[in-house]
This record gives C-alpha cells, sequence and structure tokens, in this order.
C-alpha cells in the first residue's frame, strides 16, 4: 500500500509540476506577445564621474561607474531620451538618489516623513514623465550608499535606467527572470511536498528530508528575492518593507540550511554544537529584528554580522561532519553532499567585504546540494521498496509459521488422548472432568487467537496459557510428570506460543520417553543486560553434536519458533543436552529490545 501511495504521490506531483511549467510558460508566451510593441531601450549618463569627492572622470560607454563609493556624482547627458508617452524608468535599491535635470531636482527617494527609518533608502521603482527630460538637457545623479561595508563595484546594484512604458518593467521582469522565478518555484515544490512525503512513505517521520524540506523552501524564496529584489517595489510600495523581506529571507534560509545540516549530525558533541549555532542564529536575527523595529540599525546594516557568524558556522559545522567520517558510508555521503552548500555559505559570507564575484555562490551551492539530496532520496526510496517487499515477505513466512506452530500444538492425537483422558474422568470425577473441559477450551482458544496476535505479549500471558497446556499433559501422563515453576521475572514480552514446543520437546522427547518419568522446570531469570526462560527436563536426552532429523526426536515448529524469537524479540535460543541426564532451552531475549 505504501508503494502504490509513494507512485501515486509521485504521479500527483509530477503533475502538477507539469501544470506550473504550462502555465508559467503560457504567462511568459503571453507577457512577450501583451508587450511586444513596447518600446524599451537601457540607457545611462555619459559624461564624468566623482567619487567621494575626487577628481572627475569621464564614464566609459554604457557604463557610468565601476567603483566602491560611499557618495557617487554623475554628469552628462542620457544616452537615450524618453518622448512621447515614454517615461525614464529608475529602480534603486539601498542607496539614497537625487536626479537633476537642468540643476532641477525631478525625481529623488529621499523621505522626510519618517522618522524611525529616515536612513534607510530601501528598494524604490519610480518614473519620470518624458517632458520632464528633453534632448540636451544636463542630467546630474547624486548616489550616496549608507552601508560602505557592503559597498559593491557594480552600479546596477544600487541603481538602474530605462527607457520605455510603465509596462516595460514587467517585460523585463518576465524576459530576465523567468527561468530563476521558475526555478525557484521548483525548489519550493520539492520542499513543501516532495521531501516530506518521502519521509512519509520511508514509513516514519525522517526529520532529515523534513529539515531539507524547509530548507528547499525557504531556499526558493530566498534565491527568488535576491533575484527579484530591484522589482519588489511593483507590489510591495513601502521602500523599507520591500528590504526587509528580502533580507529576513536571507536569515530564515541560513537558519533554515543550520538546522538541516544538525539534524544530519550523529555524535552528541556535534549535536550539541549543532544546537548552540541554531540558538544563537535564531537570537541574532531576533535582535536585528529589534534593532531594526526600534531604528538603532535597519536589518540591511547588520547584514554582514549576519554573513560573518554565517561563515564562522560554515567552517564549524564543516569540521563537526569531518569528524563523523569514520561512523560510517553514510558520514561521507552526508559531507559530500553538504560540500556545496556549506562552500557556498563561506563563499558568499567572504564575497560580502572582499568584493571578487558577482556570480550568486550560495545559491549555486543549493542547487547542487539539492540535485545530489535528490539522487539520495531516489537511491532511499529503491532500497526502502526492496525492503518492503523483503517485509511483505518476512510477515507472509511468519503468518505462515504461525499457523503451522498453531496446528502443531493441537495435532489430531493431542486432541484424541486429552478427549479420552478427559471422558474417562466425566464417570469417576466428574468435577475435574468438567475443570478438565473448560481447560481445554481455553487452550484452544488461545491458540487460535495466537493467529491475530501480531506483537510479543507479555511473559505472564504466555505462561498462563502453558499451564494449560502442562494440566492436560498431566491429565495424560499422570505421576510420571511432574512440573515445577522457578519464576522471578515477569517484566518482559515474548511471541505467543514460542515457549510451548520447547516445553512439549521437554514433556513428550525427554521425560515421556523415560521409563519412570520425571520432572520439568520452568524458569526465568533477569540479567543486566537480557531476560531469560529456562525450560529443564531430567528425561533421557540426546545427542547434540547429531544433526536434528538423525536423532529421531520430533521438533516440530522449533525452527518456526527460532524464526520469530530472533524477527521479533532479536532473541536466541541455546539447547543444551547429555544423553541419559536431561535437556535444557534457554531462550535469551536482550533488554534492549524492550527499551
Amino acid at each position: 500500500m505504501k508503494i502504490l501511495n509513494s507512485r501515486k504521490m509521485t504521479y500527483l506531483s509530477l503533475g502538477i509540476l507539469l501544470v506550473i511549467v504550462i502555465v508559467f510558460g503560457a504567462a511568459t508566451f503571453g507577457s512577450v506577445k501583451i508587450f511586444s510593441d513596447t518600446r524599451y531601450a537601457a540607457t545611462s549618463i555619459e559624461g564624468v564621474y566623482s567619487v567621494d569627492g575626487k577628481d572627475w572622470q569621464p564614464t566609459l560607454p554604457d557604463v557610468m561607474a565601476h567603483e566602491d563609493f560611499h557618495e557617487l556624482t554623475i554628469k552628462g547627458r542620457l544616452t537615450n531620451v524618453p518622448r512621447g508617452d515614454q517615461v525614464l524608468g529608475i529602480s534603486a535599491t539601498n542607496a539614497w538618489f537625487k536626479l537633476k535635470s537642468n540643476g532641477k531636482v525631478i525625481e529623488s527617494n529621499y523621505r522626510a516623513d519618517e522618522t524611525v527609518f529616515r536612513n534607510t533608502p530601501g528598494y524604490v521603482i519610480c518614473y519620470v514623465p518624458a517632458d520632464a527630460i528633453g534632448d540636451g538637457m544636463d542630467i546630474e545623479l547624486d548616489l550616496v550608499n549608507p552601508y560602505r561595508l557592503l559597498s559593491s563595484k557594480n552600479l546596477s546594484d544600487y541603481f538602474d535606467m530605462y527607457v520605455g512604458t510603465e509596462a516595460t518593467i514587467y517585460e523585463l521582469l518576465f524576459q530576465n527572470k523567468a527561468g530563476t522565478i521558475l526555478f525557484c518555484i521548483l525548489i519550493c515544490f520539492f520542499g513543501l511536498f516532495s521531501f516530506p512525503i518521502a519521509g512519509i512513505v520511508l514509513g516514519k517521520i525522517d526529520w532529515r528530508y523534513l529539515s531539507f524540506g524547509f530548507l528547499c523552501f525557504f531556499a526558493g524564496i530566498f534565491i527568488l528575492m535576491q533575484s527579484i529584489y530591484s522589482y519588489l517595489p511593483l507590489w510591495i510600495h513601502t521602500p523599507v518593507k520591500c528590504m526587509s523581506v528580502v533580507t529576513v529571507s536571507a536569515h530564515v534560509c541560513m537558519i533554515s540550511a543550520l538546522i538541516y545540516i544538525k539534524v544530519n549530525l550523529n555524535k552528541n558533541a556535534n549535536k550539541i554544537i549543532g544546537n548552540i549555532i541554531i540558538v544563537s542564529a535564531a537570537l541574532l536575527t531576533a535582535l536585528s529584528l529589534v534593532l531594526h523595529f526600534t531604528g538603532v540599525s535597519d536589518l540591511n546594516a547588520g547584514k554582514p554580522f549576519m554573513w560573518i557568524f554565517v561563515g564562522i558556522c560554515a567552517i564549524i559545522l564543516t569540521v563537526c561532519l569531518i569528524t563523523e567520517l569514520k561512523t560510517g558510508k553514510e558520514s561521507i555521503i552526508m559531507l559530500t553532499s553538504m560540500i556545496p552548500l556549506l562552500g557556498g555559505l563561506f563563499a558568499d559570507a567572504v564575497n560580502q567585504f572582499v568584493y571578487f564575484t558577482s556570480i550568486p555562490l550560495f545559491e549555486i551551492g543549493m542547487a547542487i546540494t539539492l540535485l545530489n539530496q535528490i539522487v539520495i532520496l531516489i537511491i532511499d526510496l529503491r532500497n526502502q521498496y526492496k525492503e518492503t517487499i523483503r517485509y511483505q515477505q518476512m510477515q507472509k513466512e511468519l503468518y505462515e509459521a504461525k499457523v503451522s506452530l498453531m496446528v502443531s500444538q493441537i495435532q489430531p492425537h493431542f486432541l484424541y488422548n486429552s478427549l479420552t483422558s478427559i471422558a474417562m474422568m466425566c464417570t469417576k470425577d466428574p468435577k475435574t472432568a468438567r475443570a478438565a473441559t473448560i481447560n481445554f477450551a481455553d487452550y484452544l482458544r488461545g491458540n487460535m487467537n495466537s493467529l491475530k496476535q501480531k506483537a510479543p505479549v507479555p511473559f505472564t500471558q504466555e505462561l498462563e496459557h502453558l499451564k494449560k497446556y502442562l494440566m492436560l499433559e498431566q491429565m495424560r501422563f499422570g505421576d510420571l510428570l511432574n512440573i515445577e515453576y522457578d519464576i522471578q521475572a515477569t517484566d518482559f514480552v515474548i511471541p505467543q506460543l514460542s515457549v510451548q514446543p520447547l516445553v512439549e520437546n521437554a514433556v513428550k522427547h525427554g521425560v515421556g520417553m523415560k521409563e519412570d518419568g520425571g520432572t520439568v522446570t520452568i524458569a526465568t531469570r533477569e540479567e543486566d543486560d537480557c531476560y531469560k526462560v529456562i525450560i529443564s527436563d531430567d528425561g533421557v536426552g540426546f545427542d547434540t553434536s547429531k544433526p536434528i532429523e538423525d536423532d529421531g526426536r520430533s521438533h516440530v515448529g522449533m525452527e518456526n519458533v527460532r524464526q520469530r524469537l530472533k524477527e521479533l524479540c532479536d532473541a536466541d535460543v541455546i539447547i543444551e543436552s547429555e544423553i541419559n541426564k536431561g535437556t535444557v532451552a534457554t531462550i535469551r531475549i536482550p533488554k534492549k529490545t524492550e527499551e
């Protein structure tokens, strides 16, 4: 049933994904068709620029500036000028700007109406109509970067301009980000559905897959935010909220990555370190939010400290994973899977301070780890499928063994002998015959109920059933069969009908083969690591060195008993015997099974 459900869920997941792809593809195609008449052109200021009050330098073609800056001023003329119903589109991110035409401010993101976030520029999109900018007008752009620790040499990270209509921004979004958006939807899809479902399909809640599902979901949101952050003002009209959404998505993604790594640690010491790191990350995020909403320092200003912390955490967790390489093959596989994610975390942390690339290293590392984990998931599901088939076969064999064992305990000759003995007592001792009949009925009922019982039962229940069997045997053998009980431990469980075959052998082939009869003793003991059930007799004994099939004894159900004890309780059966002295059969049940 689980396999069928997993297949159905797989088909459903693929179907949903296909619908997403078709709908998104149709939307993308439709958007291009809708905006096909939109006139779009990139534009920049051609002239000179000055960084932090230094000497003026000429701009390069289509490149206004390419240096770290705190204050940047660019003077010149637009390479493309809006005309008619066109506008000059402006996108500003985490930088203050003033755009002047012939010395007059025509657009700016400076805000005088906010007190808490007056030093936080956030993200904005605005439009300047064509009549505010004409051919030949002198343009001046003043930029201020309030986050000097996070300076980038790429001016487009802070400010971008284009000429088109107000709808052009949507065309740019679909044309430039369609693939990334689809990829992020795919990651979130796997996070919400595939990995948690995989954990359930595997038979229990697997925290590895569940935590990786959360990581996939939040990583998908994080990568999406990092990709379309400059477009967020289209839907979130408050600049600070736009910045807050992007930064919080980064914090949550980092924490979910740390949680996933911690879940895959096995050593207690490493788990403690992982817990400390996660709690510290959560506290750091909480502190950043408090400082943000109180206006002390916004989230973006605290970003460098978060990245420093994440870089340190990546190193510590990598060391923890390396220390577990000796624990088995799974640790090696996990470290291999985590290297891209950890490497991306660390490299991106370094890149925040020593800018060396514009490549999104964490996103790439996350994608590689995701693909690697999908491969591991497929392998796990394949192994689980084989294990399920093996388990079903084992259950079938155990059921057949229980049927065989139950039948073996009510063999025709046993029924005939018991009923004959009861019939003989009906005239001699009706009261005893009545008690024996009730006991016989209870015994048969217990055998039939054993077919419905899958799990082990308390030993006291098995002992009561055993006493009913021995009462019937004593009725048959009379004074030739003595039964002694030495029960010193009962606080454990045992598979139903697993002791009786050993007692039956002691009665029939031990004491029963001895002319003057003998004694069968049933004892239990508790030791430090196990419980023991001991069935001993002082009968004829047998040679344990000879094969079972050659010693002339009946061992009906013995192999079934061994199998059930091993499968259900990890228990072993030890047989010791000496000719003319008797036999001792010991069932050893490890305590760890009970715990």
